[in-house]
């Protein structure tokens, strides 16, 4: 990090990949946690020499820099304290600043044979990861996944104790030899009795070494009875919804879920939704060589790969569950687990790493898997056929969740543009580009980041933040979140009418805009006793915690409010606001979401619960 860029940091505060500490005269204990917390989420700098006095940051400097530069490496070396050696001699450097020695640490992101850097000699007390700008321990499941991902035995290898071929389900064995044998009828294995055809596909296995066999994890989630799988694994849950309706208070017009109705395996699930996903797709079907119509499409193909490509890497032994989504012109596949190669590597295709080997092999027997990290891009090439929005896979580090959104809209559909002008107004075709996609990336997807953007754009991500600074000062994005995990949504035709009248600006151009029953009305008598409401804490700096929820509380009594309306008549930073209040009022009942079903909905909004 070269001085200018952390002059500019220091301006805009701490932030998802950005820590101050003072560090007078040692490297304070609080630093390690930090280390840990940056390594196992997106990595980061510490800064040590820097103070924070009055909300804001002022450079300290260090005493004795070279002896704490020693005192950090020989920490940093010790195994008791560190877990791993994260950082390279190139990482640390010392700074000079106005006369004042800094020390900078850039700490790398953790691959996953790494994880988790944990701190004292303790995985499960010592492991910390990044959520905006604080340090959080995490919990003992969270652990025990990053200890799961960093070993070399594939997930679904493991032996089960005390589970045996009665927890198969033989309805579904015998469904996959049908489908085995109609696309390979001579196939060897198909000979063999259940166990050995087990055995040949993962879901079987005999330790060499102990002499111990017995039912895989692979076998009993592809082929089990659903009460042996919640023996064995108690928070298992798959979801499949449709939400096809346009009525608000209908959460799903069409759902699979594990409800007693049928058994509960991945190979069923599979078979049970596949033919929903794809059963109203209105594409022209092609002529083969023999002018014989193809049945599937390029598409179809697609979907299939991300209905596997689920299944196949996600963690089943996590407590999140795989839920799958489709919308009128959106799927969305989001299975537990993180990304376990880098996300440019996912786009470029050509290499794969599943936590499920022997259930992609299971797959690829029935001819509904490819190897080698080619499904990706398959899925790319279709959407990019339909010229409809590239896919975006986006990761929820702070749930480890993987996420792929498939779009089915066009790159400048006619309704999207309508309502962006309504947005936008005159300055409409005054647009460059990047401005253009970046707003439509954010009317698709309800909310983005910098590098999602970089998916679509070949801009550098410098450029694609400068302009999107730009958007939000002119009122067009909402931003929330800090470095990297800053996060931009849309901002409604609703909120634009009540930030003109907060901020004073002119309202002409707010007079043809619909508004909402739900949020505030243009009534200025109404603004101004919301403003009293939060005189407590809006014309303050710090204030107790108990003030500021019971502000929350009261300004929300009545009507939905924003996130960016919150924050303009509490005075306050959106990020505070959800990070520190909302989300935990969410969870104690004390407020509700306009869109619980959609957290990310560009027009979130907030209401003290009746």
């Amino acid at each position: 990090m070269d001085l200018e860029t952390l002059l500019e940091k220091l301006d805009i505060g701490e932030s998802q990949d950005f820590e101050c500490k003072r560090s007078k005269d040692n490297v304070p204990k609080d630093a390690w946690k930090t280390i840990s917390a940056f390594a196992n989420t997106e990595g980061g700098y510490v800064v040590l020499g820097v103070a924070e006095t009055k909300d804001r940051f002022e450079i300290a400097g260090v005493n004795n820099p070279k002896k704490q530069l020693k005192d950090f490496w020989d920490n940093h070396n010790n195994l008791q304290k560190l877990s791993i050696s994260i950082c390279n001699e190139s990482d640390v450097n010392i700074k000079t600043i106005d006369e004042r020695s800094i020390i900078i640490i850039k700490v790398p992101k953790a691959t996953r044979t790494q994880r988790p850097v944990y701190i004292n000699n303790n995985p499960i007390t010592g492991t910390y990861k990044r959520n905006y700008e604080g340090d959080y321990p995490c919990t003992e499941n969270e652990v025990r996944q990053m200890l799961r991902d960093a070993s070399s035995e594939p997930q679904d290898s493991q032996i089960l104790e005390n589970f045996d071929l009665s927890d198969i389900d033989s309805e579904t064995m015998r469904a996959y030899r049908q489908r085995f044998s109609s696309r390979e009828q001579d196939h060897p294995w198909l000979a063999l009795d259940d166990q050995k055809l087990l055995l040949q596909l993962g879901g079987w296995k005999r330790d060499r070494n102990t002499n111990k066999e017995g039912l895989t994890v692979a076998g009993l989630l592809m082929f089990g009875r659903e009460l042996s799988i919640r023996d064995a694994f108690q928070y298992y849950n798959i979801d499949y919804q449709e939400k096809l309706s346009n009525d608000p208070e209908q959460r799903w017009t069409y759902r699979v879920t594990l409800d007693g109705k049928w058994e509960g395996n991945l190979f069923n699930f599979y078979y049970r939704i596949y033919g929903r996903l794809v059963n109203d797709l209105e594409l022209p079907f092609k002529l083969d060589r023999d002018a014989v119509r193809k049945e599937e499409t390029h598409v179809h193909q697609a979907l299939r790969e991300a209905l596997v490509n689920t299944i196949i890497h996600a963690d089943h032994l996590s407590t999140r569950p795989l839920k799958i989504l489709k919308l009128k012109d959106l799927f969305i596949f989001s299975n537990p687990g993180r990304l376990r190669i880098p996300i440019e590597r996912l786009y470029d295709g050509g290499e794969s790493d599943p936590r499920n080997p022997n259930l992609q092999k299971m797959f690829q027997m029935l001819g509904l898997s490819e190897k080698a990290g080619s499904g990706f891009p398959k899925i790319l090439r279709a959407w990019r056929e339909q010229q409809w929005f590239t896919p975006l896979v986006s990761q929820k580090l702070d749930l480890d969740l993987t996420t792929v959104s498939l779009p089915m809209v066009s790159l400048i559909p006619e309704e999207i543009e309508r309502e962006l002008k309504l947005l936008v107004g005159e300055d409409y075709s005054y647009l460059s580009e990047l401005d253009r996609m970046i707003l439509l990336l954010a009317h698709r997807f309800g909310e983005i980041n910098n590098s999602d953007i970089q998916c679509y754009s070949q801009k550098h991500p410098k450029d694609i933040g400068d302009c999107l600074k730009n958007l939000v000062d002119k009122g067009w994005l909402n931003k929330s979140g800090r470095g990297r995990g800053t996060h931009y949504s849309l901002t409604t035709s609703e909120s634009i009418s009540l930030l003109s009248l907060l901020q004073n600006t002119s309202t002409s151009s707010s007079n043809h805009l619909t508004s909402s029953s739900d949020h505030l009305t243009t009534n200025s008598d109404h603004l101004e006793n919301l403003k009293k409401i939060a005189k407590p804490v809006r014309d303050k700096g710090k204030v107790p915690p108990d003030v500021m929820r019971k502000a929350i509380l009261e300004v929300c009594q009545e009507k939905f409010l924003t996130l960016q309306e919150l924050e303009i008549i509490l005075n306050r930073t959106n990020s505070t606001l959800r990070t520190r209040f909302l989300k935990k009022m969410i969870e104690e009942g004390l407020i509700e979401f306009k869109h619980p079903d959609r957290l990310n909905h560009p027009e979130q909004a907030y209401r003290t619960k009746k």
